[in-house]
């Protein structure tokens, strides 16, 4: 059987997104669920870093434009924050993926607010 990676941080992660989604609700932009969400990992002492920059390399070269994560918490997961009614597209899945690919990191969490209710997804790289 196959072990889940970082299972403590990402069910704390999920967590705060619960506690944004029950006091904000839906219907807000992105921009609104990422301050609140800040307030959240600070409160909780929770390392991260917000539109964290991240280098894309090319044989070996870097790329003059980078990509920036809404979120790289613990230096181990990557966060995008999503405010979509139609849920987790599959772009949004694809961008993820790329972003964890680019970067090195393992896992990727998206989180969706746009709908009645938070839907999250985790991707293993």
């Amino acid at each position: 059987m196959e072990q889940v990676i970082y299972k403590s941080e990402a069910c704390q992660i999920i967590g705060v997104c619960m506690e944004v989604y029950n006091i904000l609700g839906y219907g807000f932009a992105e921009v609104v669920y990422k301050d609140a969400m800040e307030i959240e990992f600070v409160e909780r002492s929770m390392q991260h870093k917000r539109e964290h920059l991240h280098v894309i390399k090319y044989k070996g070269k870097i790329l003059q434009h980078k990509f920036f994560a809404d979120f790289t918490l613990h230096e181990s997961i990557i966060l995008e924050v999503k405010a979509g009614k139609e849920g987790i597209t599959d772009d949004a899945i694809s961008q993820t993926l790329n972003y964890l690919r680019a970067s090195g990191i393992r896992l990727g969490i998206i989180i969706n607010f746009g709908k009645s209710g938070t839907e999250y997804k985790r991707l293993v790289y």
